[in-house]
């Protein structure tokens, strides 16, 4: 499972770490390979973003991690590479070697249960801690609809 967003340092280290305490607390802790990347990282192995970490500490959610690039490697280590929006989808896209790789690429928000297919997560970067806690609800509810889906595919498959 991996999440990919611009500069893997708001969106995606928040549904990586969204995602490792929702199957911690599911009992499937260890089940499932988890990361988070970006496609345009500036600079490797940095820390979240201080105002996502604030706002992800008041839900009780420690944002462990630190920024790395999207590899085109990430195709063969990950059956599920969950893009933040449409440009990032893009970008993985574009990268794709072949169909099976396309077929891995998803829209986060396609889990999103008051949202469709084709909607983005917004990046709050410029926004103030409303913005960024908007987000976070975005990519709790997205995370938590994914794990549940998957729960479905482990028991019907």
């Amino acid at each position: 499972m991996l999440f990919v967003c611009h500069a893997n340092l708001i969106r995606s280290p928040l549904a990586e770490n969204l995602f490792r305490k929702m199957t911690s607390q599911a009992g499937l802790e260890g089940r499932f390979e988890v990361d988070s990347a970006g496609v345009a990282v500036r600079a490797e192995n940095q820390p979240p973003f201080p105002a996502m970490r604030r706002v992800a500490e008041t839900h009780g959610l420690p944002l462990e991690g630190s920024s790395r690039r999207f590899l085109q490697a990430d195709f063969d280590r990950f059956d599920w590479i969950l893009a933040m929006d449409e440009g990032v989808k893009t970008d993985l896209l574009s990268i794709a070697r072949s169909p099976a790789d396309w077929s891995k690429v998803r829209l986060l928000r396609e889990y999103d249960p008051e949202g469709g297919t084709g909607l983005s997560v917004p990046d709050p970067y410029l926004d103030d801690d409303d913005g960024f806690e908007a987000t976070y609800r975005i990519i709790e509810r997205c995370v938590a609809r994914l794990l549940e889906a998957l729960q479905g595919e482990r028991r019907s498959g």
